[in-house]
């Protein structure tokens, strides 16, 4: 049997000087891109910058493509295709090259917003193969769109900045949990039990005025005054909750990294990386970046769709 090296020991100094500054670039688009729009946005802005025209600005100018032409095309935000033509004709078959976008997370619901025992939660549901008791505990990050009634999109992202507050999933503290413990780790955290909270403070009354949920009535003052959303924004919001912090050197020897979303965004962005960058040829090139592979390919943004 051959024996296995490790990589490591095949890099020279200049090597390594080059997957150094690879893996910072492969760290900032993690932290950038958490979630599948995000992720779109990103590619998008890196295409243009390498040449690349929106698909819709080449037809309604009515051009025809050529070969060595870079198109892109977006769909409803969540999906990417890139095109570099080739010399050949489709007919002749095209190179495609695929990653998907989305990673395992925490969805909130569409009328989320509940108070009880004096706390404020968000009333969530899982998406993808999680873990459920991983995600309890731990910092957690707000990411996605508010559509108002007026028809403007509001961008959401609350937990990542320093400075910003971290929402998360309780857990039972140990000395209470005895029972728990005995559970498998498949049911120790139900995923009715994920849901997020978000605030323990009421809002400030008159002593003449009554709120039947103070705490909650404060966490949507706090955001009309932040966003400019109300309650019945949330019906047509798509808010992802996401592991909040930067993605990390991992090791003493910093030879790993430690993030949120690794699978599958380390082959998106490697995809991405060798199309920018690679040569053309006489058969067309395609990248794909899809959506909804989590749950099996699935909707108007997964693989199976007729985009």
């Amino acid at each position: 049997m051959e024996e296995k090296k490790n990589l490591w020991s095949s890099y020279d100094e200049a090597a390594k000087k080059e997957l150094h500054e690879i893996n910072e670039k492969y760290k900032a688009c993690l932290d950038a891109g958490k979630t599948e729009r995000e992720c779109v946005k990103l590619a998008v802005e890196m295409a243009k910058e390498a040449g690349y025209q929106d698909i819709k600005d080449v037809l309604k100018e009515g051009k025809s493509l050529k070969a060595g032409d870079k198109v892109y095309a977006v769909c409803m935000e969540k999906m990417l295709a890139m095109f570099r033509m080739g010399e050949e004709p489709l007919s002749n078959g095209m190179n495609i090259l695929g990653a998907h976008i989305d990673s395992p997370r925490i969805d909130v619901k569409q009328n989320p917003l509940y108070e009880s025992e004096g706390m404020a939660y968000l009333d969530t549901h899982y998406y993808g193969g999680i873990k459920k008791y991983q995600w309890v505990a731990s910092p957690m990050a707000i990411h996605g769109v508010i559509v108002k009634t007026d028809g403007t999109t509001v961008q959401i992202n609350i937990g990542e900045k320093p400075e910003d507050p971290v929402v998360g999933v309780t857990d039972i503290l140990v000395h209470l949990s005895a029972k728990q413990m005995e559970k498998k780790g498949s049911v120790v955290v139900e995923g009715e039990a994920l849901d997020l909270l978000v605030g323990s403070q009421p809002m400030d009354k008159k002593e003449d005025e009554k709120e039947e949920n103070p705490v909650k009535a404060y966490v949507l003052q706090l955001l009309k005054e932040q966003y400019g959303i109300e309650e019945k924004d949330f019906v047509s919001a798509e808010l992802e909750v996401v592991p909040a912090g930067a993605a990390r050197d991992f090791g003493l020897d910093s030879s790993m990294i430690m993030a949120y979303g690794q699978d599958d965004r380390i082959c998106a962005f490697t995809s991405l990386m060798g199309f920018l960058y690679s040569k053309p040829s006489a058969k067309t090139k395609v990248c794909l970046f899809v959506d909804k592979e989590e749950i099996g390919s699935v909707g108007a943004t997964g693989m199976h769709a007729h985009f």
